[in-house]
């Protein structure tokens, strides 16, 4: 599950990327600095797995990752092949997610590829781009399912009333996100055909050093003009971010962001989002070898979550044991959990909750 960095050329994605995965990907002060997509596996910050560190004492503990993609920028006529157009629509369609980076502060000696700042217009430079493209979809699939529907074929005439639906929203500038369709036919008719404006989206306002803690008016345009997009809006400071990942030590980070008025870094918080923008969540192991946390979609089942660990383990599996985070936390061991009655035997129907630590049993 990858999301994808996207936005204007300029706007600091790229800096926000070695942020996020301090891999240093080329950043400079011009249009079309990343070319080829960079792609990162990013830890997900997560205070749980450090408290269970401290409970259990392993002699390892792996973080659960998220892979982030940083895209080339976007141009006006993207849709049409403009600048890297064709290249940038190709390797959005792979991502799940997008993280869609504006330009929310004002900088004379950085330049803007249209000339001023206004992360209204950069938004929906973007969007109609994406929106174009998914027109491109739509009519092409129009065109076979009207040829079917003529003919009387029932389930031809339920997608094209859909796709119609589709086509109306996206000529009139509204994402396929944000059409009105219900879940079953979105399940049958909308996501085999991947359309970029269907995936979730996260608005990264990039905002100067003053407004790291607080926002400033740019961030207050984007959350209006996204109310109705049921989008995430967050903003930070990418240029003091990418300052701040250069320090040598946890104690300079720290006095930073306490400089700031921050408790902890906006990339921390951006990538806790991105992971829930994928629709995934986090189950537990833990014991004295390895404390680690599994990712897994929401709503996964027991011998699905087992699966993650080997793939043998969801075919053989028998049952699981489950402890609720807040009891391990609570009592302070396994063995005391037990004592206590706290741990639960769950079978294949269980549904993993976020922050469950589990043990599986299993028959190869």
């Amino acid at each position: 599950m990858k999301a994808g960095i996207v936005g204007l050329p300029n706007v600091g994605k790229s800096t926000l990327f070695n942020c996020l995965s301090n891999a240093k990907a080329q950043s400079a002060n011009f249009p079309f600095c990343t070319i080829e997509p960079n792609i990162g596996v990013v830890n997900v910050p997560d205070t749980r797995l450090e408290k269970l560190e401290e409970l259990v004492k392993p002699e390892r503990v792996v973080p659960a990752t998220v892979e982030i993609v940083d895209i080339a920028g976007l141009v006006k006529g993207a849709s049409k092949g403009e600048g890297l157009g064709n290249q940038f629509l190709g390797n959005i369609r792979e991502t799940d997610a997008i993280l869609h980076v504006l330009r929310c502060f004002d900088n004379e000696n950085i330049v803007h590829v249209d000339g001023s700042v206004n992360p209204i217009r950069d938004k929906e430079t973007i969007d109609m781009e994406l929106q174009l493209k998914d027109l491109e979809t739509v009519d092409k699939k129009l065109d076979k399912v009207k040829r079917a529907a003529k003919t009387g074929n029932k389930e031809a005439q339920k997608e094209e009333v859909v796709l119609m639906a589709i086509k109306n929203g996206l000529e009139s500038g509204v994402s396929v996100r944000a059409i009105e369709i219900s879940n079953e036919d979105r399940t049958e008719f909308v996501k085999p055909l991947q359309f970029i404006t269907d995936k979730p989206v996260m608005y990264v306002c990039n905002v100067d050093e003053e407004s790291a803690s607080t926002g400033n008016a740019y961030v207050e345009k984007v959350k209006e003009a996204v109310a109705n997009e049921n989008a995430e809006v967050i903003f930070l400071a990418v240029g003091t971010e990418a300052d701040i990942t250069e320090l040598e030590t946890y104690e300079e980070r720290q006095m930073f962001l306490e400089d700031l008025g921050l408790k902890e870094p906006g990339s921390a918080k951006l990538i806790r989002g991105a992971y829930r923008l994928l629709n995934l969540e986090t189950y537990f192991t833990a014991g004295v070898k390895e404390v680690r946390a599994w990712t897994i979609p929401v709503g996964a089942t027991a011998p699905q979550a087992a699966g993650v660990i080997h793939t043998e383990f969801e075919k053989g599996f028998i049952r699981a044991e489950v402890i609720a985070y807040d009891d391990y936390v609570k009592f302070g061991s396994e063995a005391k959990v037990k004592e206590a009655g706290k741990m639960r035997v769950e079978g294949k129907e269980y549904i993993v909750k976020d922050g469950d630590v589990m043990h599986f049993r299993f028959n190869v």
